[in-house]
């Protein structure tokens, strides 16, 4: 068995190689682990704290979400005040173009020795990643809770943009719990949107990881596999940007 940062040289190499990797689990956690990730069902049980997302310029009610800021160097990585969400309307034409406040990411969560090693991981796949002339003393980092709900007659559309980029250097988008929910396949494209691969997340912690200058990416609306009952997909979404 390869020891956990022989695992993330593996990941890296397929983002070099490709501009993106689908990590499942059985890769992803012996490394998260080993960076310090426990007290997992606490962590996962955070995203039932979630606000909806009152943003939606399609009207839904569907997305709940918390949003935290961190810098990220050699040395730590620090949460920065809370601030709000901007993209462009470059990079989401439907959301895009105004500051978006969201509840933030509690205390508690922002803490936590799960987010803290995801955090960690990140910072060592995406430095590593960066050619030596365009590694920043710091990074800024962006973390999104995300759940997506669906009811009969009612889709939640994860990526309601559509096929984008995030307008930032590295994104991780890591499953968290999938609960009677069909589809939600991930699709990433090239710069021009030709299809590169499609997945699906299916299990806590499978993870897609994308160099957001080379690949698009999105996410296919999810439905209750059970119409009877409500579903939902959490995520934790983490960018890191150049500052």
């Amino acid at each position: 068995m390869e020891p956990p940062t022989d695992r993330l040289g593996i990941i890296a190499q397929s983002v070099a190689r490709d501009g993106f990797a689908c990590v499942r689990a059985a890769e992803l956690g012996p490394i998260l682990r080993a960076a310090g990730l426990s007290d997992w069902d606490r962590f996962a049980r955070s995203w039932d704290e979630l606000g909806v997302d009152m943003f939606m310029a399609d009207g839904g009610r569907y997305r709940r979400r918390r949003f935290a800021c961190f810098r990220a160097n050699p040395e730590a990585i620090t949460r920065k005040p809370h601030q709000p969400h901007y993209q462009s309307r470059d990079y989401n034409p439907l959301n895009g173009g105004i500051e978006r406040w969201f509840e933030p990411v509690t205390d508690a969560i922002g803490a936590h020795p799960a987010l803290r090693a995801i955090l960690a991981t990140c910072h060592a796949l995406f430095d590593g990643l960066t050619p030596a002339p365009l590694r920043p003393a710091a990074w800024h980092v962006e973390t999104h809770q995300f759940r997506i709900e669906a009811r009969a007659g009612q889709e939640g559309r994860p990526t309601p943009e559509g096929m984008h980029r995030d307008g930032v250097d590295w994104v991780l988008v890591l499953l968290v719990s999938r609960i009677n929910i069909a589809s939600g396949e991930t699709s990433i494209g090239d710069v021009g949107q030709a299809p590169l691969g499609s997945f699906t997340l299916t299990d806590p912690l499978d993870s897609a990881v994308t160099d957001d200058n080379r690949v698009y990416h999105g996410v296919t609306p999810v439905t209750p596999l059970d119409p009877t009952r409500p579903g939902h997909r959490d995520v934790l979404v983490v960018t890191f940007r150049r500052e």
